[in-house]
């Protein structure tokens, strides 16, 4: 994978807005408070709280427009990532309102559970779900991102049905008096705002290291790009160098989309193939090849009955359907969907994917399996392949640690998605 361009080339930082202090999934004390007011009193992407009426009018329906795509994610159980973009289109917002909108989106579904033991320390009656959803957002304005209080409360409550708005502005006023740093948290797991069993099934596989990650993947991602504009996390594209693709192989991606390794190894120049179970996924990786001007073909195809030839390939690379446990920064809501037993029903559906993909590759050739998960039970719990051998040579690019028979990066080592890797020779 030489000729492809170094996974270090390309990073950018994106510019943050919508907050006084960079949200780290930590609750703001009051120094920290009164600090971030002392710089210049900015907030909400960088402006001042003394605004012209119609400023004031641009953060009221900013706010309205979050707390309805919160109400859609809460209970409807809608995915963040498909109803803000509508939503923010629809709105005509400015760009800096986008921005602050997607924080208090994105931050509030994070720290749901946070925000709700912060809440719920001093609201002495049970909050209706809707009473509860604006309280949410009220709580994370001023406890992780440090918007003024008289901004936070007086715009969040206005944001309440009539008779609601007396227990609101209570509640908040409060809160903004409280120095979180005091906050007495029933569990680990809720100041970490996770579900019990997530940080428990971390404890166990991570141990002491578990509490950075969960931590990190608190924080809002970066945004970073490969030297032909693609944007891809950095332990994606690092997978994607472990394959070795080389001009002249014929190389599978088995479950492509939405197509950054697939389309970084066609640019090594070899012959890559690019498969997706569904239809609509599989069009993205189309989409993706044709933006950059790469020959790619992509397949709709079942992973666990490829239509190949067993031993086509060179080298097939199984990135498996998993839990996502390791890419949580950029699944806010995924942590609130993800059960124990969809963990067990992904093990499954990856060993028939791994056997599979085995058939696939030919005498001497390479399988590479990944997950964005940091659980074992759905990476190197697998069972190696009859005729493949573990390769333990070293993977060429990014910042892996050796982990069982496989390779793992956390999330606070690199500043990127949580992955496990292992790669597999045939033998027979």
């Amino acid at each position: 994978m030489s000729d492809l361009p170094p996974p270090e080339s390309g990073a950018s930082t994106p510019q943050r807005s919508g907050e006084l202090a960079p949200p780290t999934g930590k609750p703001l004390n009051r120094k920290q408070r009164r600090a971030a007011l002392q710089t210049g009193a900015k907030t909400e992407a960088g402006t001042t709280e003394a605004k012209p009426v119609s400023r004031s009018a641009a953060r009221k329906k900013a706010r309205g427009v979050a707390l309805d795509v919160l109400r859609r994610i809460e209970n409807d159980g809608a995915y963040a990532n498909l109803v803000l973009g509508p939503a923010l289109d629809a709105s005509e917002l400015s760009e800096q309102d986008r921005k602050f909108t997607t924080e208090l989106v994105y931050g509030s579904t994070r720290m749901r559970r946070a925000c709700d033991a912060i809440v719920d320390r001093f609201a002495h009656t049970s909050p209706d779900e809707q009473t509860r959803s604006i309280l949410r957002l009220g709580a994370y304005q001023l406890a992780f991102i440090g918007v003024p209080a008289h901004a936070a409360v007086s715009a969040t409550v206005d944001l309440a049905p009539t008779k609601t708005r007396g227990f609101i502005n209570a509640v908040l006023r409060q809160i903004a008096e409280f120095d979180v740093a005091d906050m007495v948290w029933p569990s680990d797991a809720a100041r970490l705002s996770y579900p019990e069993w997530i940080v428990d099934a971390l404890a166990n596989d991570l141990g002491d290291e578990s509490t950075a990650a969960l931590e990190k993947m608190n924080e809002a991602p970066g945004v970073t790009a490969r030297d032909d504009g693609y944007v891809q996390d950095f332990s994606s594209l690092w997978v994607a160098y472990a394959v070795q693709a080389k001009a002249g192989e014929r190389v599978l991606d088995m479950c492509s989309a939405p197509g950054g390794k697939a389309t970084a190894m066609a640019g090594s120049g070899a012959s890559v193939f690019a498969a997706d179970r569904q239809a609509h996924r599989a069009v993205l990786v189309q989409e993706n090849a044709a933006r950059l001007d790469l020959d790619l073909p992509v397949i709709t195809a079942d992973g666990t009955r490829p239509p190949f030839r067993s031993g086509t390939f060179d080298a097939v690379l199984l990135d498996a359907p998993c839990s996502g446990l390791g890419a949580l920064r950029r699944r806010a809501d995924a942590r609130w969907r993800i059960e124990p037993t969809d963990v067990s029903d992904l093990g499954r559906l990856q060993a028939q994917l791994l056997t599979s993909s085995a058939d696939m590759v030919a005498p001497g050739g390479r399988l590479v399996y990944s997950v964005c998960t940091l659980l074992d039970a759905e990476s190197v719990d697998h069972r190696t392949p009859d005729g493949f051998e573990v390769d333990d040579t070293e993977p060429p690019s990014g910042r892996w640690r050796r982990h069982r028979q496989g390779w793992r990066v956390l999330p606070q080592d690199a500043d990127t998605d949580g992955m496990v890797m292992i790669r597999y020779r045939r033998t027979t």
